[in-house]
């Protein structure tokens, strides 16, 4: 059987505007299950209802119907989100405090004691390249730097899930390959890992399941492997075929490139491909290359909001 750390049966979420009084459905029904020591990407466009179904795992906004589960017991018990570490996407940390000294407060609030704190914070500040700054006050800290410090925080306590909005939201190319090498390390130790964003290719670089949330309702879920997989072959040979033998690999191909050395042929079907590749050797004609093609978690977000 299974185990799961989030499950969510039909969570809906129900605002009231202040000005016009009329109903805003921001999640409707969404059910998904994550298992546990598996990274999960949980995407949308703006305003799709991320961050309220991450509120609502986090029982900081309660639902207006469905429920929640944080490994198996019910996300609105205290004790069933003791082993949560959250970074929220537009945190506000003391900038008054030093590194050192934010981590030891949000440690403290975790119930570590002090002993406890003294051991993981230096450690922290390495794992996120900050062992440096650690005496150095949050104001003078990077956007970037402020999502490392961040990361670190969710972490003090060594939680068995990790919810992140948005963690490599301003963060340069260096630090978010760093971050994703973090969260690939704490996946193969077994934490489960949840992430809300929009960077498509950091979630198909680290996650192993996503789902796609549309005006509130889940669109498409699945592994990413599955979702991306090939949709086709794309076929190059020399430039400069025979009109007739071109004429006929076209009306196999979906669609022809010319460059200037070469031609690119796509084709939709193996059978396609075989029967191009059939009358190419037929004709002498030499391969250059015969490579499956597939598509990008880009794509398959496009064409699944695209298709509401």
């Amino acid at each position: 059987m299974t185990a799961f750390a989030i499950e969510t049966n039909g969570l809906s979420k129900t605002f009231r505007s202040f000005w016009s009084g009329r109903e805003v459905r921001a999640v409707d029904g969404i059910s998904l299950q994550v298992e546990k020591g598996t990274t999960y990407g949980l995407l949308g466009p703006n305003g799709a209802g991320k961050t309220t179904t991450v509120k609502m795992l986090l029982s900081a906004v309660h639902p207006t119907a469905g429920s929640a589960h944080i490994f198996g017991q019910n996300a609105a018990i205290p004790e069933a989100r003791r082993d949560i570490g959250y970074l929220p996407e537009n945190h506000r940390f003391p900038t008054y405090l030093t590194g050192y000294a934010m981590l030891d407060f949000y440690g403290a609030l975790s119930g570590m004691d002090s002993p406890s704190r003294r051991r993981r914070i230096p450690e922290l500040l390495a794992l996120v390249g900050l062992d440096d700054w650690g005496d150095i006050r949050l104001g003078k800290y990077s956007k970037g730097m402020l999502q490392r410090v961040g990361l670190a925080q969710a972490l003090m306590h060594e939680p068995k899930l990790l919810i992140l909005d948005e963690p490599s939201d301003g963060v340069d190319p260096v630090g978010r390959r760093q971050i994703r090498e973090i969260l690939q390390s704490l996946e193969q130790r077994g934490v489960t890992i949840f992430v809300n964003s929009h960077l498509l290719a950091e979630v198909e670089a680290f996650c192993r399941d996503v789902a796609i949330l549309h005006r509130g309702k889940i669109v498409l879920q699945g592994k990413v492997r599955d979702l991306t997989a090939g949709r086709g072959y794309r076929l190059t040979v020399p430039a400069g075929l025979p009109e007739k033998l071109r004429e006929e690999i076209v009306l196999r191909a979906s669609s022809f490139s010319p460059r200037e050395t070469f031609l690119d042929i796509q084709f939709l079907e193996r059978a396609a491909a075989n029967s191009a590749i059939d009358l190419l050797r037929a004709n002498h004609i030499e391969i250059e290359s015969l490579l499956p093609t597939t598509s990008t978690l880009e794509d398959v977000f496009i064409r699944s909001v695209n298709a509401q």
